[in-house]
């Protein structure tokens, strides 16, 4: 039986609903917003927009249970880390430590999410994403008064990203007040930037130069670190929301490069008269589970639930029924042993008296033969440990000390370096150079540099930020 699917992206400027069952659409509809009741991803008046949304339900008829709904990236950070292999028991608390460590916002203020993708062997990679906890509260309370219950909540660039099926794409997505631009390589999105667009514009052809900016920007971060893989002319471009509708303005994104730019194309059948730009989201948001029955496919391996545990709604379980009736039954098994037990109590008080004694004999002398040997094995595992520990401190200080000169050397005089960290595996620093090119030049120089082995130094070599417009960054190394 073909799966129904119903989805709900609140945006600035409209609701849009949509219905699915299997890959065909059956029902949808938008309602505008006037300016003010939603802003930057924030519903400001609940009442409103709970009040449009129930009137768009009602409208079309859609289902209000178990509703896939999107947040809005604002302010919402992603992140590829890489821990090692970890037990499923401790990889909750290894995620946060790493989230606090790698990302700006404190934790507080955030939700986090994330999913565990391909890894080598002996390593566990994680697409890690937090988003602002004041967005989504103020969502979920606002479809409570609806009467809607959101049971997968998703956030849209990563809707987006799940509808082209290759594995390497640009896709761009801009309005006349927003634009998210989202880089796809190895069915991962590696590079999402999402921004309102500053200042008043009466039509989307007057923010063409400012989207082409954002575009050769994100392209140019993503290649830096990528020097072996870049994005060239063969990676396509997809475009959609209003930039769809303006093809002519294409040209000036593709540039020099020589770029293809298309319509982004959703793998489902669409009905006549259905405006797949204003919709585009939602069917990303369908496909999180019709893509589940799709193999072989070059669509995004990220696909996770984001919605806080706090607002997810239980699950029927068969524990709760079989529970109860399992008490029932085990008090009368009870009753009925506490029968027979009387019953034999005399014979059974004489047998226990004797087996009781053997036991206290035989405990003692198993107590003694532990307590031996657990002295034995404490004193040489603490003096193995010790020794372990001695020898790695001295390793580690001197990989650590050997990486520190060949920073500070190949900063020369041109980078001026600010703090540099080097906790076990990962390197986290930042500076100022009066050239942009010169971080470039640098992160270049450190990608390039040998160990005393004559092996890469780093494995990695990520530019976190450049600030300042190119005069301050932030690097993170991984050995």
């Amino acid at each position: 039986m073909a799966k129904r699917v119903t989805t709900l992206f609140i945006r600035d400027t409209a609701i849009n609903l949509l219905e699915m069952k299997g890959g065909q659409v059956e029902k949808w509809a938008s309602s505008p917003l006037e300016p003010g009741l939603v802003s930057q991803g924030l519903v400001v008046d609940e009442q409103q927009v709970a009040d449009k949304v129930k009137q768009l339900f009602k409208e079309t008829g859609a289902k209000t249970n178990k509703v896939t709904v999107a947040l809005s990236g604002h302010d919402s950070l992603y992140r590829i880390i890489t821990l090692p292999e970890l037990p499923e028991a401790v990889l909750p608390e290894a995620v946060r430590r790493e989230a606090q460590r790698t990302i700006p916002t404190p934790l507080e203020e955030v939700y986090c999410s994330y999913q565990r993708i391909p890894s080598p062997k002996g390593e566990c990679r994680m697409f890690l994403a937090t988003f602002p906890r004041n967005l989504v509260d103020a969502l979920i309370r606002t479809l409570h008064q609806a009467g809607v219950k959101p049971y997968v909540l998703d956030l849209a660039p990563l809707a987006l990203c799940r509808i082209p099926n290759v594995p390497r794409a640009i896709i761009i997505d801009a309005r006349l007040e927003h634009l998210d631009v989202m880089v796809l390589a190895d069915r991962l999105p590696q590079v999402i930037r999402t921004l309102s667009l500053p200042g008043e514009a009466g039509s989307l052809e007057e923010r063409i130069p400012s989207i082409a900016e954002e575009f050769i920007r994100t392209v140019a971060f993503y290649n830096s670190s990528h020097l072996e893989n870049p994005l060239d002319s063969t990676v396509p471009v997809f475009v959609c929301g209003d930039l769809a509708e303006v093809p002519e303005s294409w040209a000036s994104l593709a540039g020099r490069a020589g770029y293809s730019v298309s319509p982004l194309p959703p793998p489902v059948e669409l009905p006549e008269g259905f405006n797949t730009n204003e919709l585009m989201v939602n069917i990303g948001l369908a496909l999180k589970e019709l893509l589940q029955e799709k193999e072989g496919a070059d669509f995004s391996l990220v696909n996770f639930n984001a919605l806080p545990e706090a607002y997810v709604p239980p699950h029927f379980s068969i524990a709760r029924v079989l529970v109860p009736v399992g008490i029932v039954v085990g008090i009368g098994l009870v009753i009925l042993m506490g029968v027979l037990v009387l019953n034999n109590r005399d014979n059974v008080e004489t047998l226990r008296s004797q087996v009781m004694s053997g036991e206290a004999s035989v405990a003692q002398q198993q107590t003694d033969v532990t307590r031996l040997r657990a002295n034995v094995g404490s004193a040489k595992s603490t003096a193995d440990a010790l020794h372990n520990t001695l020898v790695s401190i001295e390793q580690g200080r001197a990989v650590i000390l050997d990486d520190l000169r060949e920073i500070t050397a190949l900063a020369g005089e041109s980078v001026a370096l600010g703090t540099v960290n080097h906790v076990g595996n990962s390197v986290t620093m930042n500076g100022g150079t009066p050239d942009v090119d010169d971080i470039f030049r640098y992160a270049r120089a450190l990608r390039d540099s040998k160990d005393s082995a004559n092996d890469p130094r780093f494995s990695s070599v990520w530019i976190s930020s450049i600030t300042g417009g190119g005069t301050a960054f932030s690097f993170s190394l991984t050995k």
